[in-house]
């Protein structure tokens, strides 16, 4: 495929494309749509900004990125991840700080696609995203405390700051909000699959909750004002972008966790459909919709899981599942605008909490936990807390480093297995040496040669006396670095020194390579690399003479 090449993308997807694939594209558009509807309201509210911002963010993000996709499942909009780290950023620098946070968190997203950067955020492990979306799930919950028991949110920056708060004030709570969030609970919970199949838990519940306000005439918080506009009245300007360097580090958060969920996505509907997703289109779909998204007041977005796997088991075929679901939120937000203006807080409250609940990824923490892994127990559990307790960037640095020390931890730990010869055990694989040399030793060299893995290697060969010729079997060394080169080199001139021979056996093309840069082919002399330990073997029986013996 050429280089960002949409339009192939397109020719595939549509290729045979008819009214039959059309009328499943469209009723999985109404389906998604009728999902998305209740979490674009509860996602713009729950961030700090408006209902109105959320339906806006949907609106425009299943339209542009929508068309861009690398992918024909992927929709994406607000969602529950996101607002976790908004709701903080909202806090600190008010609505045009996270409009200015979401556009360049959009250029930062589209570097990465046009970099085609997209397959190194594949390499943060799944404990810490699994720990970093169960803090997120937290922080979702305990935001939507205030609100499910009708009492006022506490201000601060952080969670643990506006949890705090809550208990600095007598709490009253409001039994009729936690009627109205407890119907929607229950609906979303108790309700068959099969009538949620057709109309989801969540918009039920906003109905049967909203129509019993009404009837009783509830003195509850609702939504508020919609405007029948995709303008709204407070959005960026470029005025505001003079300001860009302040945002730079929440920034970041936003990009690095759009570019995460929106790959996590496109992984979880190609196992579902099969179809690839091609991630750097995916990357300049999402960098260029968050960039124009906030000019319209709306939040930053990401492909959601949710709405695309629903998209996906309601039979959607195309990328016009995303265009018709956006289309018909639009037709929501026009016509039905005084309706959802009458949507009590505490219900969509109640859809967030159970969102936060199933945002958990149970089946993985159960595996773990059960297996009893305990780096991945520890990763999840220090990301988790990092993500909850500081700031949602310094979660990632610290799950990540974690990851990375974890890791180069396991693979520093070369093994080395040095043997005398077995004239048996040649003889068993048709080996038959005549004079086996008693001074020859095979080392067995298993994982990479970098700079943590220098150290085993010294003390393993610091001692070579009375050896005359030393094999070193490196066909598990997958690479070798700077590091390992120079211990290699040391090695070497230090045998040459006391007049030993050295011999590589099924050196690979990297590592090859690497030697030859380094000039180490020609220090240990090309008639020494062999492609298994086998013929070293005969060739230090047939070329050199043992002092030793």
């Amino acid at each position: 495929m050429k280089y960002l090449d949409w339009l192939s993308i397109w020719k595939r997807e549509f290729k045979g494309y008819n009214t039959a694939i059309f009328r499943q594209d469209f009723l999985a558009g109404i389906t998604v749509a009728a999902v998305a509807l209740p979490l674009a309201l509860a996602f713009g509210v729950s961030c700090g900004a408006s209902a109105s911002a959320g339906l806006i963010t949907a609106i425009l993000a299943g339209l542009i990125i929508g068309a861009l996709s690398g992918a024909p499942y992927q929709i994406s909009g607000p969602t529950g991840a996101m607002t976790a780290i908004l709701v903080g950023i909202v806090a600190k620098h008010g609505l045009p700080g996270m409009w200015v946070t979401g556009f360049l968190a959009g250029m930062m997203i589209l570097l990465i696609g046009l970099l085609r950067l997209g397959r190194f955020v594949a390499f943060i492990s799944m404990p810490v995203i699994t720990g970093f979306t169960s803090g997120i799930a937290l922080i979702i919950f305990l935001d939507q405390l205030p609100a499910f028991l009708g009492i006022p949110r506490p201000e601060g920056e952080s969670v643990a700051q506006r949890v705090l708060a809550l208990f600095h004030h007598t709490l009253t709570p409001d039994w009729h909000a936690i009627v109205v969030g407890g119907i929607v609970i229950a609906m979303m919970i108790g309700l068959p699959t099969k009538i949620q199949k057709y109309a989801p838990g969540s918009l039920l519940g906003i109905v049967a909750s909203t129509l019993l306000v009404v009837l009783l005439q509830w003195d509850v918080k609702t939504i508020g004002a919609i405007p029948r506009s995709l303008f709204l009245d407070e959005r960026l300007d470029w005025k505001a972008l003079s300001t860009m360097n302040e945002f730079l580090l929440p920034a970041f958060s936003v990009a690095a966790l759009g570019a995460v969920e929106s790959l996590l996505c496109g992984a979880v509907g190609s196992k579902m459909t099969g179809v690839r997703l091609h991630a750097n289109e995916e990357l300049v779909a999402q960098g260029i919709g968050n960039m124009a998204i906030p000019f319209f007041g709306g939040v930053p977005a990401t492909a959601a899981i949710a709405r695309s796997s629903v998209g996906i088991k309601s039979g959607g075929r195309t990328r016009m599942v995303s265009f018709i679901h956006a289309i018909a939120l639009l037709l929501c937000a026009l016509a039905l605008a005084p309706l959802i203006s009458r949507i009590p807080l505490a219900a969509l409250a109640g859809v967030l909490i159970v969102t936060a609940w199933r945002m958990n990824e149970w089946a993985t923490i159960r595996f773990i936990f059960t297996r009893q892994f305990k780096s991945a127990i520890l990763k999840f559990l220090v990301t988790l807390t990092a993500t909850v307790m500081l700031d949602l960037t310094q979660a990632i640095i610290i799950g990540v480093t974690l990851s990375a020390l974890f890791f180069l931890n396991r693979i520093a730990n070369m093994r080395i297995d040095v043997h005398d010869i077995d004239p048996e055990r040649l003889q068993a694989r048709g080996i038959e040496l005549q004079n086996p040399c008693p001074h020859v030793r095979v080392a067995y060299l298993s994982g990479p040669l970098f700079f943590g893995a220098v150290n085993n290697f010294n003390e393993t060969f610091a001692h070579l006396e009375k050896v005359y010729v030393l094999i070193l079997s490196v066909r598990s060394v997958p690479l070798i670095d700077v590091s390992g080169l120079e211990a290699l080199s040391a090695l070497v001139e230090r045998m040459h020194k006391n007049g030993q021979v050295l011999m590589l056996a099924g050196a690979q093309t990297d590592v090859q390579v690497m030697l030859q840069r380094a000039g180490l082919e020609d220090l240990i002399g090309k008639e020494n690399f062999f492609w298994g330990t086998d013929q070293a073997l005969i060739a230090a029986e047939e070329r050199h003479t043992c002092p030793y013996c």
